[in-house]
C-alpha cells in the first residue's frame, strides 16, 4: 500500500513535457550537464553552467529526476564562451566552458566519484590538479565517421545527432586534426564522383558504411579504412587511383568487411588495398607500428604526458619486473622498458598482441614477452611457474577491472601498482576493493579529451 501511495505521489509530482520554469544551476554532472533543483527534484540541463539562472524547458520526467533544455539564459556564467562547433553531436559537450574551468571540473569529477563510492581513506587521497593542453583543439589523431547519402545525392560523413540515429555531416570539427578532416572530405567527393554505392541502413543495401582515418603525429602518414557491407568494392581501382594521385599523405588503405545491420563498427575481416599495412607513430623515443584495428590513444600530445606520469609513479628499478595488464599494442610497457629488467604483457585481442610483439622488435627490446589472454588467468599461471613480479600497471576499459582480476591482485600484492583509468566512477568503485591492501599515494588527473566531460587519471598505489 505504501509503495502504491509513493507511486501516486511521484505521478503527481511529475513535470509535464514542455513546462518552463526558472532554474539556478548548482554544479555540473559527470556527463557535463548542468544540475539544478526544482522543488527538491534533480533537473539535468544540457549546456547549462554553474551559477547560471536559466529558463528550463522539460524534455522528460522520470519521477526521481527530470531532464530539460535551455529555453533561454537569464543570468549568464562569466565562464561561458562562444562555441567553435555548432553541431549537436558528442565529443564537444563542454566547448562552451572556458578551458581552465573544464580542468577544474575534471578534478571535481574524480572527487565526486570518490565521494559516491567512499573507498577506504578517500578523504585523505591527494588529488593533483588536472594536467591540460596549451592548445586544447585539433588533437584527435583518428576519426571514425559514418557515411551516408542524402536525397539529393550528396555523400556525407559524420557522427549521429545526440540521442538519435540521424547522421550529422561534419565538414569541420575542431577537435579533429585538419589533415584527417581534409582526407575524409576529399574521399567523400571521390565516392560521389564515382557513384560508389553508399550504405542505406533502412534497406540494408549499398556498400560503404564507415570511413576510418588515422594520422600519425610523428610522420604525417595517414591510414584510411573503408568499412563495407560487402567484400566487393565497386570501382576500387579508380578510387585508389584518385586517392594516390590527390592525397599523397595516405600511405595505407584497407577494407574491413562488416556485413548487415549491426551495432558493431568493425567486422572480423580486414584486407590491404594499397600501400603499407601499418603507419608509424612515436612517443618519446619509442616507435609504434599501428595496424587498422590497433588501439592507440587518440591524443598523442597528452598520451606522452600521461606515460611520463605512469613512469614516474612506477619508479622502476633496473632489476624489477613489470606486468602490463591490458597491454594493447605494448605502448606503456615499451615506454618504461629501459627502466626495468623484464616486462610481461597480456591482452585478449590477438591482433593487439601481434602488434605488441612487432613493436618490441621494432624498438629492439628483448626483455619483453606478450601473451593473448586475461590477466586474472595468466598472473596465477606465471606465479605457479616461478615468475615473481615487483610492479603492476593496469589500463582497463571504461568498465574498469574484472572482479576476478581484483581478487588476483589482492592475492599477488605486487609492491608497486599503478592504475590508469579512463572512467572515474569505475576507478572509485575498484579502489573500494583495492584499498584493502593498498594505500593511494595520489591521483593525477589528465585531460586527454578537451571539450568533453571525459577524464583520465593515473593512480599511484603502495602496498600496505
Amino acid at each position: 500500500m505504501q509503495y502504491k501511495k509513493r507511486n501516486q505521489a511521484n505521478e503527481q509530482n511529475l513535470l509535464s513535457l514542455g513546462k518552463r520554469f526558472p532554474l539556478t544551476i548548482k554544479r555540473l554532472g559527470i556527463n557535463g550537464e548542468g544540475i539544478g533543483y526544482f522543488k527538491h527534484k534533480v533537473v539535468f540541463v544540457e549546456g547549462a553552467l554553474p551559477g547560471e539562472v536559466v529558463v528550463a524547458e522539460v524534455v522528460e520526467d522520470n519521477g526521481r529526476y527530470a531532464t530539460a533544455k535551455i529555453h533561454h539564459i537569464r543570468t549568464r556564467s562569466p565562464h561561458r564562451i562562444e562555441k567553435k562547433d555548432e553541431y549537436d553531436v558528442g565529443g564537444i559537450e563542454l566547448e562552451h566552458l572556458e578551458y581552465g574551468e573544464q580542468l577544474k571540473f575534471k578534478s571535481d569529477v574524480v572527487s565526486q566519484a570518490l565521494e559516491k563510492f567512499k573507498p577506504q581513506g578517500y578523504q585523505k587521497f591527494k588529488l593533483l590538479p588536472t594536467i591540460g593542453m596549451e592548445h586544447p583543439f585539433e588533437y584527435r589523431n583518428k576519426a571514425q565517421f559514418q557515411v551516408r547519402k542524402t536525397f539529393d545525392g550528396k555523400v556525407i560523413a559524420g557522427l549521429y545527432k545526440r540521442g538519435t540515429h540521424e547522421l550529422v555531416d561534419l565538414p569541420t570539427f575542431t577537435t579533429q586534426r585538419p589533415l584527417t578532416m581534409k582526407v575524409i572530405r576529399k574521399i567523400c567527393k571521390f565516392f560521389e564522383d564515382l557513384e560508389i554505392p553508399i550504405y542505406d541502413e533502412r534497406n540494408n543495401s549499398g556498400i560503404i558504411k564507415t570511413i576510418v582515418v588515422r594520422e600519425s603525429f610523428a610522420t604525417g602518414e595517414v591510414q584510411v579504412v573503408f568499412i563495407t557491407n560487402s567484400e566487393k568494392l565497386p570501382k576500387k581501382r579508380l578510387l585508389l587511383e584518385k586517392i594516390n594521385n590527390n592525397l599523397p599523405e595516405v600511405t595505407s588503405i584497407l577494407q574491413n568487411i562488416n556485413k548487415g545491420k549491426t551495432s558493431l563498427i568493425w567486422g572480423e575481416s580486414t584486407k590491404l588495398l594499397s600501400g603499407n599495412e601499418y603507419i608509424t607513430e612515436k612517443l618519446g623515443n619509442v616507435e609504434f607500428k599501428l595496424s587498422a584495428r590497433a588501439f592507440f590513444q587518440l591524443n598523442p600530445y597528452q598520451t606522452q604526458k600521461m606515460y611520463e606520469e605512469i613512469k614516474k609513479a612506477l619508479d622502476l628499478g633496473k632489476n624489477e619486473k613489470l606486468v602490463d595488464a591490458y597491454c594493447g599494442v605494448g605502448t606503456i610497457g615499451l615506454f618504461v622498458a629501459n627502466d626495468t629488467n623484464e616486462v610481461r604483457g597480456m591482452d585478449i585481442t590477438p591482433e593487439a598482441i601481434e602488434d605488441a610483439k612487432l613493436n618490441a622488435e621494432l624498438n629492439e627490446q628483448k626483455n619483453f614477452s606478450y601473451t593473448v589472454g586475461k590477466a586474472e588467468d595468466l598472473i596465477p599461471e606465471w606465479q605457479q611457474s616461478g615468475f615473481v613480479f615487483d610492479a603492476l600497471v593496469v589500463d582497463p576499459p571504461r568498465t574498469g577491472l574484472d572482479a576476478k582480476l581484483i581478487k588476483t591482485i589482492l592475492k599477488a600484492k605486487p609492491r608497486k601498482f599503478v592504475y590508469v583509468s579512463c572512467n572515474p566512477s569505475t576507478l572509485a568503485r575498484d579502489l573500494k576493493e583495492l584499498t584493502q591492501a593498498y594505500y593511494v599515494e595520489y591521483i593525477q588527473s589528465i585531460d586527454m579529451f578537451p571539450q568533453t566531460a571525459r577524464c583520465e587519471a593515473v593512480v599511484k598505489l603502495l602496498r600496505k
